[in-house]
Protein backbone atom coordinates (compact mmCIF):
# COMPACT_ATOMS: atom_id res chain seq x y z
CA UNK A 1 0.00 0.00 0.00
CA UNK A 2 2.98 2.58 0.57
CA UNK A 3 5.00 1.82 -2.57
CA UNK A 4 1.83 1.70 -4.44
CA UNK A 5 1.64 5.43 -4.97
CA UNK A 6 5.08 5.40 -6.01
CA UNK A 7 4.63 3.87 -9.39
CA UNK A 8 1.47 5.93 -10.15
CA UNK A 9 3.41 8.38 -12.24
CA UNK A 10 5.22 5.17 -13.85
CA UNK A 11 2.34 2.94 -14.78
CA UNK A 12 0.24 6.57 -16.52
CA UNK A 13 3.29 6.77 -18.91
CA UNK A 14 3.45 3.11 -19.83
CA UNK A 15 -0.15 3.15 -20.17
CA UNK A 16 -0.31 6.28 -22.03
CA UNK A 17 2.94 5.56 -24.27
CA UNK A 18 3.10 1.92 -25.08
CA UNK A 19 -0.10 -0.08 -24.34
CA UNK A 20 -2.84 3.00 -26.06
CA UNK A 21 -4.14 1.66 -29.41
CA UNK A 22 -3.81 3.55 -32.29
CA UNK A 23 -6.93 5.80 -34.35
CA UNK A 24 -8.01 3.69 -37.26
CA UNK A 25 -10.28 6.39 -38.55
CA UNK A 26 -13.31 4.90 -36.80
CA UNK A 27 -13.65 5.86 -32.69
CA UNK A 28 -16.07 4.87 -30.34
CA UNK A 29 -16.43 7.66 -27.33
CA UNK A 30 -18.65 6.74 -24.19
CA UNK A 31 -18.60 7.13 -20.36
CA UNK A 32 -19.10 4.58 -17.35
CA UNK A 33 -20.11 5.32 -13.99
CA UNK A 34 -17.08 4.39 -11.16
CA UNK A 35 -19.71 3.75 -7.81
CA UNK A 36 -17.63 4.75 -4.85
CA UNK A 37 -19.80 3.84 -2.38
CA UNK A 38 -23.71 2.84 -2.28
CA UNK A 39 -26.69 5.28 -2.31
CA UNK A 40 -27.66 4.79 1.32
CA UNK A 41 -23.99 5.66 2.48
CA UNK A 42 -23.33 8.99 0.11
CA UNK A 43 -24.20 11.30 3.25
CA UNK A 44 -21.70 9.76 5.39
CA UNK A 45 -18.92 8.91 2.92
CA UNK A 46 -15.89 10.38 3.55
CA UNK A 47 -13.04 8.99 1.65
CA UNK A 48 -14.06 10.88 -1.08
CA UNK A 49 -15.48 14.13 0.11
CA UNK A 50 -14.32 16.94 -1.92
CA UNK A 51 -13.42 15.08 -4.84
CA UNK A 52 -16.33 12.54 -6.17
CA UNK A 53 -19.43 13.90 -7.44
CA UNK A 54 -23.39 12.79 -7.79
CA UNK A 55 -23.98 11.85 -11.02
CA UNK A 56 -26.30 10.28 -13.10
CA UNK A 57 -26.71 7.46 -15.60
CA UNK A 58 -28.74 4.89 -17.52
CA UNK A 59 -29.21 3.02 -14.21
CA UNK A 60 -30.31 6.13 -11.89
CA UNK A 61 -28.16 8.42 -9.63
CA UNK A 62 -24.75 7.45 -8.06
CA UNK A 63 -21.97 8.53 -6.07
CA UNK A 64 -18.37 8.89 -7.41
CA UNK A 65 -16.53 9.08 -10.54
CA UNK A 66 -16.68 9.02 -14.54
CA UNK A 67 -14.37 7.29 -16.76
CA UNK A 68 -14.45 8.68 -19.88
CA UNK A 69 -13.27 6.41 -23.05
CA UNK A 70 -12.63 6.44 -26.27
CA UNK A 71 -11.55 3.03 -28.49
CA UNK A 72 -11.21 2.03 -31.89
CA UNK A 73 -12.84 -1.01 -33.66
CA UNK A 74 -10.36 -3.25 -32.92
CA UNK A 75 -11.56 -2.65 -29.34
CA UNK A 76 -8.31 -0.86 -28.10
CA UNK A 77 -8.18 2.02 -25.53
CA UNK A 78 -7.50 5.29 -27.42
CA UNK A 79 -7.31 7.51 -24.41
CA UNK A 80 -9.16 8.04 -21.32
CA UNK A 81 -10.05 10.46 -18.37
CA UNK A 82 -11.39 10.24 -15.20
CA UNK A 83 -13.84 13.16 -13.72
CA UNK A 84 -15.92 13.42 -10.57
CA UNK A 85 -19.78 11.55 -11.46
CA UNK A 86 -21.33 15.34 -12.11
CA UNK A 87 -19.07 16.42 -14.49
CA UNK A 88 -21.29 16.33 -18.15
CA UNK A 89 -19.74 13.55 -20.59
CA UNK A 90 -19.51 16.39 -23.34
CA UNK A 91 -16.35 18.35 -21.24
CA UNK A 92 -13.30 15.80 -22.05
CA UNK A 93 -14.37 16.31 -25.74
CA UNK A 94 -13.52 20.03 -25.17
CA UNK A 95 -10.38 19.64 -24.40
CA UNK A 96 -7.21 18.88 -26.97
CA UNK A 97 -4.98 16.40 -24.94
CA UNK A 98 -7.91 13.96 -24.62
CA UNK A 99 -8.70 14.47 -28.64
CA UNK A 100 -5.07 14.62 -29.18
CA UNK A 101 -4.50 11.88 -32.14
CA UNK A 102 -8.45 11.31 -32.76
CA UNK A 103 -9.33 11.98 -36.50
CA UNK A 104 -12.42 10.39 -38.71
CA UNK A 105 -15.57 9.02 -37.48
CA UNK A 106 -16.64 9.32 -33.36
CA UNK A 107 -19.73 7.65 -32.52
CA UNK A 108 -21.16 8.54 -29.70
CA UNK A 109 -24.83 8.56 -27.72
CA UNK A 110 -27.09 11.01 -27.42
CA UNK A 111 -25.60 12.84 -24.32
CA UNK A 112 -22.54 13.95 -26.54
CA UNK A 113 -25.14 16.01 -28.48
CA UNK A 114 -24.28 19.76 -28.92
CA UNK A 115 -24.00 22.22 -32.25
CA UNK A 116 -21.07 24.05 -30.75
CA UNK A 117 -19.16 20.64 -29.90
CA UNK A 118 -19.96 19.01 -33.45
CA UNK A 119 -17.87 22.35 -35.52
CA UNK A 120 -15.17 22.54 -32.99
CA UNK A 121 -14.36 18.63 -33.24
CA UNK A 122 -15.06 19.01 -37.08
CA UNK A 123 -12.48 21.82 -37.90
CA UNK A 124 -9.97 19.56 -35.83
CA UNK A 125 -10.60 16.73 -38.66
CA UNK A 126 -13.11 14.50 -36.15
CA UNK A 127 -16.88 13.87 -36.95
CA UNK A 128 -18.90 13.35 -34.77
CA UNK A 129 -22.03 10.85 -35.30
CA UNK A 130 -24.43 10.37 -33.07
CA UNK A 131 -28.42 9.60 -33.26
CA UNK A 132 -30.86 12.31 -32.66
CA UNK A 133 -33.10 13.51 -29.91
CA UNK A 134 -37.17 12.79 -30.20
CA UNK A 135 -37.30 16.86 -30.37
CA UNK A 136 -35.10 17.20 -32.72
CA UNK A 137 -35.38 17.57 -36.32
CA UNK A 138 -34.28 14.72 -38.09
CA UNK A 139 -31.23 15.04 -40.90
CA UNK A 140 -29.72 13.19 -43.50
CA UNK A 141 -27.06 10.25 -42.80
CA UNK A 142 -25.32 8.50 -44.55
CA UNK A 143 -25.72 4.37 -44.68
CA UNK A 144 -22.36 3.83 -43.56
CA UNK A 145 -22.32 6.32 -40.57
CA UNK A 146 -26.32 4.16 -39.46
CA UNK A 147 -24.49 1.17 -39.40
CA UNK A 148 -21.12 2.27 -36.97
CA UNK A 149 -23.83 3.20 -34.77
CA UNK A 150 -25.82 0.17 -34.69
CA UNK A 151 -22.43 -1.02 -33.59
CA UNK A 152 -21.79 1.64 -30.98
CA UNK A 153 -22.74 -1.34 -28.02
CA UNK A 154 -18.99 -1.95 -28.78
CA UNK A 155 -17.53 0.23 -26.51
CA UNK A 156 -20.68 -0.74 -23.68
CA UNK A 157 -18.85 -4.44 -23.89
CA UNK A 158 -15.25 -3.11 -23.60
CA UNK A 159 -16.88 -1.25 -20.23
CA UNK A 160 -18.39 -4.42 -19.01
CA UNK A 161 -15.06 -6.24 -19.37
CA UNK A 162 -13.33 -3.40 -17.43
CA UNK A 163 -15.86 -3.54 -14.62
CA UNK A 164 -16.54 -7.58 -14.62
CA UNK A 165 -12.83 -8.79 -15.54
CA UNK A 166 -10.64 -6.29 -15.00
CA UNK A 167 -12.96 -5.23 -11.12
CA UNK A 168 -12.12 -1.51 -12.11
CA UNK A 169 -14.94 -0.79 -9.98
CA UNK A 170 -15.39 -1.64 -6.47
CA UNK A 171 -16.63 0.49 -3.59
CA UNK A 172 -13.27 -0.67 -0.34
CA UNK A 173 -10.72 2.19 -1.65
CA UNK A 174 -9.26 3.85 1.24
CA UNK A 175 -8.25 6.85 -1.13
CA UNK A 176 -7.59 8.60 -3.81
CA UNK A 177 -4.15 6.86 -4.25
CA UNK A 178 -5.72 3.44 -4.18
CA UNK A 179 -8.64 4.16 -6.43
CA UNK A 180 -6.21 5.51 -9.05
CA UNK A 181 -3.73 2.83 -8.74
CA UNK A 182 -6.95 0.44 -8.81
CA UNK A 183 -8.13 1.95 -11.77
CA UNK A 184 -4.87 2.06 -13.89
CA UNK A 185 -4.48 -0.98 -13.32
CA UNK A 186 -7.69 -2.26 -14.77
CA UNK A 187 -7.17 -0.67 -17.59
CA UNK A 188 -3.17 -1.66 -18.40
CA UNK A 189 -4.52 -5.47 -17.84
CA UNK A 190 -7.42 -4.83 -20.55
CA UNK A 191 -5.16 -3.38 -22.70
CA UNK A 192 -3.00 -6.83 -22.12
CA UNK A 193 -6.25 -9.27 -22.78
CA UNK A 194 -5.70 -10.90 -25.72
CA UNK A 195 -9.23 -11.17 -27.21
CA UNK A 196 -10.77 -7.52 -27.44
CA UNK A 197 -14.21 -7.18 -28.34
CA UNK A 198 -14.00 -5.65 -32.11
CA UNK A 199 -16.00 -5.19 -35.06
CA UNK A 200 -14.83 -6.28 -38.77
CA UNK A 201 -14.93 -3.09 -41.04
CA UNK A 202 -13.57 -3.15 -45.16
CA UNK A 203 -14.54 -1.58 -47.72
CA UNK A 204 -16.17 -3.43 -50.93
CA UNK A 205 -15.22 -3.19 -54.23
CA UNK A 206 -18.27 -0.29 -55.14
CA UNK A 207 -17.47 1.88 -52.26
CA UNK A 208 -20.17 0.78 -49.67
CA UNK A 209 -19.16 0.20 -46.24
CA UNK A 210 -19.59 -3.47 -44.87
CA UNK A 211 -19.32 -4.77 -41.55
CA UNK A 212 -19.51 -8.20 -40.30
Amino acid sequence: MELEKEVLLPMTIFIKKVLLGTCTGISFVDSTPLRVCRNQRVLIHKTFEGLAGRGKCSMGWFFGFKLHLIINDKGEILNFMFTPGNVDDREPLKQGKFMENIKGKLCADKGYIGQALFENLFLNGIQLVTKVKNNMKNSLMSIADKILLRKRALIETVNDELKNIAQIEHSRHRSFNNFIANSLSAIAAYCFFEKKPAIDVNFVNDGQLAIF
